[in-house]
């Protein structure tokens, strides 16, 4: 206790409990989780262009995955607010799932080539069942309420966020930089890509031990230590009545919605950049400098999404995001086919979704103490699972629809540029351009509606009044 009071007060004076290291250990953690999201998100052009799998039967595998992962979200969240560990509720999860993630990094590729497509296809969507809906959601709900049971401070909580969207951007960017360049040079087959795999399985597994050793839950302690009855108790509710709880926290709702807008335009995003270099620019190698050039804004971007952040707050600072998105996909818009509005208009949205990825987090745990305020249980498991529900919706929506609309305007697998279709062409665009500014208009709407920081000092006082009570 004496170590976090030499820390200090956050802006909204709510006690500091975290040091540079923790915020690196923790940070950690989101490299197994976006290097299997950014992999994944990969999995349309590498099952069409590889394996030689239909778009639209591939889409519809994916999505059918998509869509068990979301309920199986909404599982976890259950299962962590009812189960303890010796060593915790969430912490636990990043040591069992260390060997699953990395083994499943693998299986996703090595669809067997020789095999009919039906049983490519079965192949398909039993490994992405895995891979999404059991080993990912073990880890991501967990780890996402570690936001929460790590500290109150909403300040400590969006630095949280902002080192965990480094790692994971890192990792992103490395895989949107090298994968389709480096599996060209390695020979540009599936054996390729499996190596690729290989390396990034090794990182994964290495990351989720040191994000275990790492990691503490602090908030609950003192619940423990003040002995208030039934404090680990508190969030076993039934599933239903969990749910109705959480849907009449209008914060929680609102990011939700959010979070299913925002995967569906980062589900495009992943899976569309590679279609749209190689049919609209020419070469499909371009997506390494589109994201070379990618690093300039993202740099800037967590650069100053914190001074932004102390500024205007986590809501406001997003929606200034999104208005920027939206100025970068309306310069596309006018100018489809040139590279270097490509570069300045992806390099505007891109800034943009920085603060987007860095506080959303928070911006959701924010909302289990609005969840303890209003009705007496905090359910941090289900807060975390039910948005993420949202999120694994958003991206299984995103990523489908790239090969639905490709399959919808007759798509040839594998084809060159010149011998596809003329309506591929306004399809790559929708994808690319188009849906990504409605969706942009849409998360402006909502971050506008989000003023939960205005009263959340009220909200943490309050609560640790009534622990003074419970306590007595």
């Amino acid at each position: 206790m004496g170590k976090s009071k030499a820390l200090g007060k956050d802006a909204m004076g709510i006690q500091k409990t975290m040091r540079f290291k923790d915020y690196l250990g923790d940070g950690i953690g989101q490299l197994p989780l976006n290097a299997g999201s950014c992999l994944v998100g990969q999995l349309t052009y590498f099952y069409t262009e590889k394996v030689g799998l239909a778009a639209a039967a591939v889409a519809t595998m994916l999505v059918i995955a998509k869509i068990m992962d979301a309920f199986t979200d909404l599982i976890m969240g259950k299962i962590m607010d009812d189960v303890s560990f010796r060593d915790g509720k969430a912490r636990p999860w990043f040591r069992i799932m260390a060997i699953p993630i990395a083994v499943i990094m693998i299986l996703l590729f090595t669809v067997p080539a020789k095999a009919s497509g039906g049983v490519q296809l079965g192949y398909v969507l039993i490994t992405n069942i895995l891979c999404s809906a059991v080993i990912y959601t073990a880890i991501a709900i967990p780890y996402g309420a570690m936001i929460a049971m790590r500290t109150e401070s909403s300040e400590e909580r969006g630095k949280m966020g902002i080192f965990r969207a480094i790692f994971g951007y890192v990792t992103g960017m490395i895989i949107a930089i090298g994968l389709i360049p480096i599996t060209n040079l390695l020979g540009g087959n599936q054996a390729a890509w499996i190596k690729v795999a290989v390396v990034f399985a090794i990182l994964s597994f290495i990351s989720m031990i040191i994000l275990y050793k790492s990691s503490k839950e602090k908030v609950g302690e003192s619940d423990k230590e003040e002995n208030i009855e039934n404090a680990d108790d508190r969030d076993k509710l039934p599933f239903v009545q969990s749910l109705r709880l959480l849907f009449h926290n209008k914060y929680w709702v609102i990011m939700l919605i959010a979070n299913l807008l925002m995967n569906i335009s980062y589900g495009l995003s992943t899976s569309g950049g590679t279609y749209f270099a190689k049919y609209i620019l020419g070469n499909d190698n371009i997506v390494a400098l589109l994201g070379a050039v990618g690093l300039i804004p993202t740099f800037a971007g967590f650069i100053l999404v914190g001074p932004m952040t102390k500024k205007f707050g986590m809501a406001k600072t997003c929606l200034i995001g999104c208005i920027l998105g939206i100025a970068g996909c309306i310069y596309r818009v006018f100018t489809p086919y040139s590279l270097v509005s490509c570069l300045v208009g992806g390099s505007m949205a891109t800034f943009a979704n920085i603060p987007i990825m860095c506080l959303t987090g928070a911006l959701v745990n924010n909302c289990v103490e609005y969840n303890d305020w209003k009705f007496g249980y905090k359910l941090v498991g289900m807060s975390n699972s039910a948005s993420s529900f949202g999120s694994k919706i958003g991206s299984g929506i995103g990523g489908s629809l790239i090969g639905w609309i490709l399959g919808a305007c007759g798509f040839i697998s594998g084809a060159a540029a010149a011998k596809q279709p003329s309506a591929v062409t306004g399809g790559i665009f929708a994808f690319s351009i188009y849906i990504p500014l409605v969706l942009l208009i849409g998360m402006t709407i909502l971050f506008k509606m989000y003023d939960l920081e205005k009263i959340y000092p009220q909200i943490v006082t309050e609560l640790s009044e009534r622990k003074k009570k419970a306590a007595k």
